[in-house]
């Protein structure tokens, strides 16, 4: 059951990064309005939508079939870390009670962060991971 749940958890949040890093590349007017309203312009020019774009696609299908994830889930956590940061006051108020401008839709960013430390957490026990696939092979033919 774990490597099931792990399974469903990997291409969950795999298809985010796949769907933002597409909306990147597809939208690049929205996707400068929202850097500007979050991330304080630092993604607004359009080269950079366009870099940023293909890296997350890239990193969203590596997490997908699980292939270098030494390297890719920390990256994934760093991406789901920032957009976290960027929505804070919508975490720590997502009713809007006492900060201006909340939204509580953005209160599952802290789960998706928190589900991208859980793949780093429960990386050996992904056994439908192609790189955890290729490891046990490999530990196979050398025991035999």
């Amino acid at each position: 059951m774990k490597a099931l749940t792990l399974l469903f958890l990997r291409i969950s949040l795999s298809g985010l990064m796949l769907f933002w890093g597409a909306n990147k590349l597809l939208n690049t007017e929205g996707s400068a309005a929202i850097s500007e309203k979050y991330y304080l312009s630092f993604m607004s020019a359009e080269a950079l939508l366009y870099l940023f774009g293909a890296v997350q696609i890239v990193i969203g299908l590596l997490v997908l079939v699980g292939l270098m994830r030494r390297w890719v889930l920390p990256l994934q956590v760093a991406i789901n870390g920032a957009s976290l940061v960027a929505v804070f006051p919508s975490i720590i108020d997502p009713l809007g009670w006492y900060l201006e401008g909340t939204n509580l839709l953005f209160y599952p960013s802290l789960i998706i962060f928190a589900a991208s430390l859980l793949l780093i957490a429960f990386q050996r026990e992904d056994r439908w991971a192609l790189d955890a696939m290729h490891h046990d092979n490999r530990r196979t033919v050398q025991a035999g």
